[in-house]
């Protein structure tokens, strides 16, 4: 069972050295169906000593290499990584694109194994630039050698608690501003994608975004936020009313698909990151797969892909738990759904094929 607990203190409140000391308590378990392909759409690599939160290569290569048949991952920006430290402001955020691509040429040389590691990634751009990012996404394309394939930008908000923790701020109002949008129309032209990271409560907001562009996929993180910490801890079935009327409202756009994942994060007010240890897949299977398969029977397999969100997900469970909760979650599936969860939707989307 999910450990309660009332203090909120960030998706990451374990630094990487207490998270290490902790991950050593657990005894692994044995991974299930390990000749099942999968494709992780979504992880980060970083290092902020300022935090005390690091996760480079070999921690990825670690965490792939627990049995799981990881064929390929997909780099998400995250955390200002890797940026540049001079030249104009709005290019900063090349840097990130060369130190991903060069992870995709690691991964190609098959030096560290057969998964291609950041076969395809997704940058950022500041969409407020209006008209005027196109130059920058064009920098990026080049920069990319060929791996770009969306751009993220974080449209998480909320007026209370939760919101003093997001490190990328957006106004309520941002998925509307006019500005806004005239950046995000510079991306389909260029066969890119728009992703975001929002909370449940603006999943209507992002819809109607969705809807005034049919010619972009709109890729939704983390099975759309669903908050049970804070001022949501005693609301849940209100917020899970709210949160099941907008990927409602989002399953309804043919141009929408949701990576299912991020469930590791303490938002979604599971409490697995105060566990004595890390969480087993049994564990996390009763919290979790009401969620997931809330989204499969919303969108349906062929528009859902899971996602490991590593190193954050990592504050309540393995990487080796992750896969065996969601390969517990959809047991049950038709084959043809679960190679869609696992790695059919995400070699579609990513154009890995």
């Amino acid at each position: 069972m999910a450990v309660s607990h009332n203090i909120f203190a960030g998706n990451q409140p374990k630094s990487s050295a207490e998270l290490q000391a902790w991950h050593k308590l657990a005894e692994p378990e044995p991974v299930l169906e390990p000749d099942l392909p999968i494709v992780d759409p979504h992880h980060h690599l970083y290092d902020d000593p300022a935090r005390g939160s690091r996760y480079m290569l070999h921690d990825l290569l670690a965490d792939i290499g627990q049995g799981h048949r990881i064929t390929h991952t997909v780099y998400v920006e995250a955390y200002y990584s890797m940026w540049r430290q001079s030249g104009p402001e709005e290019m900063r955020p090349i840097g990130e694109i060369e130190f991903a691509a060069g992870l995709g040429a690691i991964g190609d040389s098959g030096t560290y194994g057969p998964c291609r590691i950041a076969a395809a990634m997704v940058g950022h751009a500041d969409l407020m630039l209006g008209d005027a990012v196109g130059a920058v996404l064009d920098e990026e394309l080049a920069a990319a050698r060929g791996r770009l394939r969306g751009i993220r930008y974080q449209l998480a908000y909320d007026p209370g608690a939760i919101g003093s923790f997001i490190k990328h701020k957006s106004p309520p109002d941002r998925m509307a501003d006019p500005q806004f949008r005239r950046g995000v129309a510079q991306l389909a032209p260029r066969g890119l994608h728009l992703e975001s990271w929002l909370f449940h409560h603006q999943l209507r907001d992002l819809a109607e975004l969705a809807k005034a562009f049919p010619q972009t996929t709109v890729v939704l993180n983390h099975a759309g936020g669903l908050i049970g910490v804070e001022q949501f801890r005693h609301r849940r079935e209100e917020a899970l009313a709210e949160w099941r009327a907008g990927l409602a409202a989002l399953a309804a756009l043919d141009n929408v698909v949701v990576k299912i994942g991020g469930l590791g994060m303490a938002v979604f007010g599971f409490g697995f990151e105060h566990g004595a240890r890390p969480a087993t897949s049994e564990e996390l299977l009763p919290a979790w797969q009401p969620l997931i398969l809330e989204c499969v029977e919303r969108f349906g397999a062929d528009r859902c892909m899971f996602e490991s969100n590593f190193p954050v997900d990592s504050q309540s469970c393995s990487y080796r738990a992750l896969w065996n909760a969601y390969k517990r979650a959809t047991a049950a599936l038709p084959s043809g759904e679960r190679e869609q969860l696992f790695s059919g939707t995400a070699r579609r989307v990513y154009g890995l094929d």
